[in-house]
């Protein structure tokens, strides 16, 4: 039976694009993260704009501060429209 690949996140495709918009380097941008007091490595970094890695609610703010975004911009369009959907029903 063929092994389906699990996703460990939904924001990490937003998160490289949103640092390459700001011209950052994996490099820097781990670099900016331990500036505010995350230690977080350059891998680590790779492997959630890769989906492998879980992004906890804490670092999900601290990602969105840095790169001067909103938390709900980092995630799929088609996820945020659904959840507003749904909020709007209720």
């Amino acid at each position: 039976m063929p092994r389906t690949k699990l996703l460990a996140n939904v924001v990490g495709p937003n998160i490289r694009t949103a640092r390459k918009a700001l011209g950052l380097t994996q490099e820097e941008f781990a670099a900016r993260c331990q500036l505010i007091g995350w230690d977080v490595s350059r891998s680590s970094l790779a492997q959630i704009e890769s989906r492998i890695r879980y992004v906890s609610d804490e670092e999900l703010l601290i990602l969105a501060t840095i790169l001067d975004v909103s938390t709900d911009s980092l995630y799929p369009a088609e996820i945020v429209k659904r959840f507003r959907k749904r909020r709007s029903r209720a």
